[in-house]
C-alpha cells in the first residue's frame, strides 16, 4: 500500500470562490468521487462531516437538520445531510446515489454516496460508473464484510483504480492501532487480487471529525493524510480530449424547409476532438464522409469540438447513418465491431441469466438482442470464490463469459474507451446487469467486414442525379417493403403492385428473398445466425437499384423494427414505405398500409398503389 503523507498534499480547507469584482475566476479541474462499503459503515456521517467542516453547507440547512432530531428526539446525524428520501432518515440507510457538489482553491467535486444495502447494490453501481476515484470505508467494530468486498470487485470491474481505505468509527475502538492495522492490511491484500493497488489507509471518525478534514489528537500514531488530503491526491482521467473520437450516435435531423437540406448527425462526443474536414467513419456500417460543418443550438459556430459536448455535424456526402452507430476519425485507433462479445458481466437481476433466453444489450445508443453463449468462470464477489453452476449465472455474481448479440455493433475494450465498453443487459424492461468488453470475439464476418472498409476502391456513384431521375421515370426512388406472418399472400400481392406500376410505364422491380438451404424466407428466422447476413446482401443490392432511381418492392417474412432499421443503414434511401399483410402483427414494425386477409391479392396491391400515389413516391407522368 502506498503511502501518502500531509508533506506531499497539503489538507488546505476548501474555501467558496468568490471572484474579485470585475474579475472572473477560472473554473477548477473537476472530479468524481464515490464513497462505498457495507451497510451502516458510516459514508453518509463522514460526507457529511466533510461538507460541515469545511462550510461547504449553508448554515440553514445545518439547523434544519438540528431542528429535526430535536423534533424526533433522536441525536444529530451528519447523514441526514445526505439522505434526502423520508425512507432513508426513516431507516437509517441510504437508498439512492446521492450527489454532492463543494470546491477547493484549487478543484471542484462530485461526491456520490453509493447505498451499502445489498438489496440496492444496482444503485451503488449506477453511481460507481460516473467516478473516477473512490473512497471506501470499513467499521472499525465489524470489519471487512460481504459488501465491502463486492463493492471493492465492483469498482475493479468498472475500471476505478485510484482508492484509498478509510477505517470509519475508530473512536469506539479507543483508536486501537493494532486493529487499524490488521484491517489495513486485509483489505488492501483482497484489492490487490482484484487489480487494485490501494493509495493508503486512513483511521478517521466520521461522527467526530478526526482526520477527516483536521487531524485528531488521539492518532500521533498515525502520520498518513487526512480525508480531505487524500482527495487532493487524487488525479483526474486522462483527459478524454487526448483519447481517439467516439461518438455514439444519437439521432439523425433533416430539415426540408426554405431550403434547408441539412442532414445533421447529432450525439454526444464521448472521447476525443473533431474539426471541420476531418473524415469520420461510421460503425458498424463502415460508410464514410468528411464532416463539413459543426452544428449546435444556441451556440456561437466553431470549428472544433471535444469530450463531454452534445453536438451536431454535416457532411460532405448524404450517406444514410442511423441511432446506434458509433463514429470514429477515420487514421485513430478504431472501434471494433462483432456480435460476439467476451465480458466481465455482473448480473443484479432477480431471475438468474440463463442461456437460451433472449435478453436486450445496450451500449452507448445501440440496442440489441442478446443471448447468454457460454460462461467461462463465474466469480462470488463478495470472497472471489470461482465456482457455481456455469449454465447460469446466478443474483449478485460476476462472470467471465460470452455474449451472442443478433447483430454486430461497434463496441471498444475497457482501457480504450469507457463509453463504448461498458454496457447493460435489459430483462423484461429492468436493467438486469452490466459489464464491460474484454475483447471482440471474431466472427465470420470480420474478415469480409476488414476487406470492405480498409480497402483502396471505394464505388463512385453515377453522375446523373436523383432528381434528374426522379423527372424521368415519375417517381422517387423508393424501397416498398411488404412483409407480414407465414402464411400471408406478401409475394403475391407484391408481384401485383409490380405488374401494375410496370403497366404504368414504371421503372419497378419486385425482388423476394428465400433462403434455400432452409427452404423457408431467410430474413423470416428471427434468431437464425444468418438472418443479419441475408439483409445486408439485400441492403447492398437494393442500394445499387434505388441509386438507379427504381421502385423497388422487397418481400420477407415477419421483419422487425430492427430490420427495417438495418436496411435503412444499407440503402440510404429517404422513402421507405412499409406494408403489414395478415390478420395482426406479429412484430414491433411500424407499418404505413395494413392488409389483413380479406382484403385479398387484387384489393391489397390496389391500395398499396393508391398510398404510393397519394403519398408522393409515384406521380403523374408528364
Amino acid at each position: 500500500m502506498r503511502r501518502l503523507t500531509d508533506d506531499v498534499v497539503p489538507a488546505e480547507a476548501p474555501r467558496r470562490e468568490r471572484a474579485a469584482e470585475g474579475e472572473a475566476s477560472p473554473e477548477p479541474a473537476r472530479i468524481s468521487v464515490v464513497i462505498c462499503g457495507h451497510v451502516d459503515h458510516g459514508k453518509s456521517t463522514i460526507i457529511g462531516r466533510l461538507l460541515a467542516d469545511t462550510q461547504s453547507l449553508p448554515e440553514e440547512r445545518l439547523e434544519r437538520i438540528r431542528d429535526l432530531c430535536e423534533r424526533t428526539a433522536r441525536p444529530f446525524e451528519y447523514a441526514f445531510l445526505l439522505d434526502a428520501l423520508k425512507d432513508e432518515q426513516a431507516q437509517g440507510i441510504t437508498i439512492d446515489a446521492a450527489r454532492v457538489f463543494f470546491k477547493t482553491a484549487g478543484r471542484s467535486y462530485d461526491l456520490i454516496d453509493a447505498p451499502g444495502h445489498i438489496e440496492f447494490l444496482k444503485n451503488m453501481v449506477t453511481g460507481a460508473s460516473r467516478a473516477e476515484a473512490a473512497l471506501l470505508v470499513i467499521d472499525a467494530r465489524e470489519g471487512v464484510q460481504e459488501n465491502t468486498r463486492r463493492h471493492g470487485y465492483m469498482l475493479a470491474l468498472l475500471g476505478i483504480r485510484q482508492v484509498a481505505v478509510l477505517v470509519n468509527k475508530m473512536d469506539l475502538v479507543d483508536w486501537d492501532q493494532v486493529l487499524f492495522d490488521r484491517l489495513a492490511t486485509e483489505y488492501a491484500s483482497f484489492l490487490r487480487c482484484v487489480g487494485i493497488e490501494p493509495l493508503c489507509a486512513i483511521p478517521v471518525s466520521g461522527r467526530g471529525g478526526q482526520n477527516v478534514v483536521r487531524r485528531g489528537p488521539l492518532t500521533a500514531w498515525y502520520q498518513g493524510p487526512t480525508v480531505l488530503a487524500v482527495l487532493e491526491a487524487f488525479r483526474p482521467e486522462r483527459p478524454l480530449g487526448g483519447a481517439a473520437f467516439r461518438m455514439p450516435v444519437q439521432d439523425v435531423y433533416k430539415f426540408t424547409q426554405r431550403g434547408d437540406d441539412r442532414r445533421i448527425v447529432a450525439g454526444t462526443v464521448a472521447t476525443g476532438t473533431l474539426t471541420v474536414g476531418d473524415e469520420v467513419m461510421f460503425y458498424p456500417s463502415g460508410k464514410r464522409a468528411r464532416v463539413r460543418s459543426l452544428e449546435a443550438f444556441n451556440r456561437p459556430p466553431s470549428t472544433s469540438v471535444q469530450a463531454g459536448m452534445a453536438i451536431g455535424f454535416t457532411l460532405d456526402e448524404q450517406i444514410y447513418v442511423t441511432r446506434g452507430e458509433v463514429a470514429a476519425r477515420v487514421g485513430e485507433a478504431q472501434p471494433a465491431v462483432a456480435s460476439r462479445l467476451r465480458v466481465s458481466l455482473f448480473w443484479l437481476g432477480r431471475k438468474p441469466m440463463v442461456r437460451g433466453k433472449e435478453y436486450t444489450l445496450k451500449c452507448g445508443t445501440a440496442r440489441v438482442s442478446v443471448e447468454l453463449e457460454a460462461v467461462q468462470r463465474l466469480i462470488d464477489a463478495s470472497d472471489l470464490a470461482a465456482d457455481g453452476d456455469t449454465r447460469q449465472i446466478e443474483r449478485h455474481a460476476v462472470a467471465e463469459c460470452t455474449l451472442v448479440l443478433d447483430r454486430p455493433i461497434a463496441v471498444d475494450v475497457e482501457h480504450v474507451s469507457r463509453a463504448t465498453s461498458r454496457f447493460v443487459i435489459v430483462e423484461d424492461y429492468d436493467i438486469g446487469g452490466g459489464g464491460i468488453v474484454r475483447e471482440a470475439v471474431p466472427d465470420r464476418q470480420s474478415r469480409r467486414r476488414a476487406t470492405t472498409w480498409s480497402g483502396p476502391v471505394r464505388w463512385e456513384p453515377s453522375p446523373i442525379e436523383a432528381a434528374c431521375r426522379a423527372e424521368k421515370y415519375s417517381q422517387e426512388a423508393t424501397l416498398v417493403v411488404v412483409t407480414g406472418a407465414r402464411d400471408a399472400e406478401r409475394k403475391a400481392i407484391a408481384e401485383r403492385v409490380e405488374a401494375g406500376l410496370f403497366a404504368d410505364g414504371r421503372f419497378v422491380y419486385c425482388l423476394g428473398i428465400t433462403d434455400e438451404e432452409s427452404g423457408g424466407s431467410a430474413a423470416g428466422e428471427r434468431s437464425g445466425h444468418h438472418r443479419h447476413e441475408h439483409l445486408q446482401r439485400l441492403a447492398e443490392i437494393a442500394r445499387v437499384m434505388l441509386d438507379a432511381g427504381a421502385v423497388l418492392i422487397v418481400t420477407a417474412r415477419d421483419l422487425t423494427h430492427g430490420d427495417l432499421e438495418l436496411l435503412r443503414a444499407g440503402v440510404e434511401c429517404e422513402r421507405v414505405t412499409t406494408v403489414w399483410v395478415g390478420d395482426g402483427a406479429t412484430t414491433d414494425i411500424a407499418y404505413d398500409v395494413f392488409l389483413d386477409h380479406a382484403a385479398g391479392v387484387a384489393e391489397g396491391a390496389a391500395r398499396v398503389n393508391a398510398f404510393l400515389r397519394e403519398h408522393g413516391p409515384v406521380f403523374p407522368a408528364r
